[in-house]
């Protein structure tokens, strides 16, 4: 039993990683995105339908990527040339991608796509308890165990990271040493959009590997607390996702065995837990502690002074 819910908790908090590190990457230069769902719900919906329509996974994940991409692009040009509140753009973000996904998505309701099937590694896969909890999965699964310790890696121990920290920190002292802080805070929004619209391709693809309306089921805002559980660490975000994960996971076991708990109690638990993350980093002060990058949700213009 313990071997499946920790395999199942690895499923479950593959697109929450996902949409947590692109987070990451776009608050490490200093724009807050609460976005995260619509552009999960957008993500499910394109990587679905052109899945459908090419019978190829692949195209419905580069679909779902070049769909991110172009809210992103639309996010930083809102955010980061405009100036605009960012967490008015992000709620109406999300507004707009589950709007989207609601309208568009209703003749898709209930109908199954191609989708990723399980990937056995030789050698891997036959490691007792481990092979199955690790290696019994689909290839982006395996693809996220990749991009974690890579997207550390890229922030911590990489030039391009140290801008981008510096961007993120003091976006003045950044553009006086020559960085240019539009381009790098438009990348990273941009990449971050690009992941979180994979996690959503990931539920209809992979996950479920069917239209389901909201299936993104508030693991947006889920990830969102994510990178303030994680500390802004791509590593420490791949243990809390897989956390998170293993709580829904739990809360669907204790359902499937029969209990006395009524059982929406128990699907509140990942975002009771969520609730309680967030309020205990609602300060400023705690926010500093943990690491939040000093210029977060603060646009910057040449012309006006910090």
């Amino acid at each position: 039993m313990i071997e499946d819910i920790l395999t199942a908790a690895v499923r479950a908090g593959t697109p929450l990683l996902y949409a947590t590190i692109g987070e990451i990457f776009a608050e490490r230069s200093g724009v807050l995105n609460l976005g995260l769902e619509g552009l999960m719900l957008v993500g499910a919906l394109s990587g679905f339908e052109i899945a459908n329509r090419t019978s190829s996974v692949w195209m419905g994940v580069l679909g779902a990527l070049i769909v991110g991409g172009i809210l992103g692009t639309f996010f930083a040009f809102i955010t980061v040339t405009l100036r605009v509140n960012q967490v008015v753009a992000g709620l109406s973000l999300t507004l707009l991608g589950t709007g989207l996904s609601g309208f568009y998505g209703m003749p898709y309701i209930g109908k199954v796509a191609p989708h990723f099937h399980i990937l056995k590694i030789p050698g891997l896969t036959d490691i007792p308890f481990l092979g199955h909890v690790l290696f019994h999965h689909d290839v982006l699964v395996y693809i996220s165990f990749i991009l974690a310790p890579l997207s550390w890696y890229f922030i911590f121990k990489t030039r391009w990271g140290m801008y981008l920290r510096a961007v993120g920190e003091s976006p003045r002292t950044a553009d006086s040493s020559g960085i240019n802080v539009f381009r790098v805070r438009y990348t990273y929004v941009i990449i971050g959009a690009m992941l979180t619209s994979l996690a959503g391709a990931y539920l209809s693809l992979a996950y479920t590997s069917m239209w389901i309306e909201n299936m993104s089921a508030g693991r947006g805002w889920i990830a969102i607390a994510l990178v303030i559980f994680s500390s802004w660490n791509p590593l420490r975000a791949m243990v809390a996702a897989y956390l998170f994960g293993g709580v829904a996971s739990l809360q669907l076991r204790i359902q499937a065995i029969g209990t006395t708990v009524p059982a929406h109690l128990l699907m509140m638990l990942p975002y009771a837990l969520t609730i309680i993350v967030l309020s205990l980093t609602s300060s400023e002060t705690m926010r500093k502690k943990i690491g939040a990058p000093a210029a977060l949700m603060r646009p910057y213009s040449r012309d006006e002074r910090d």
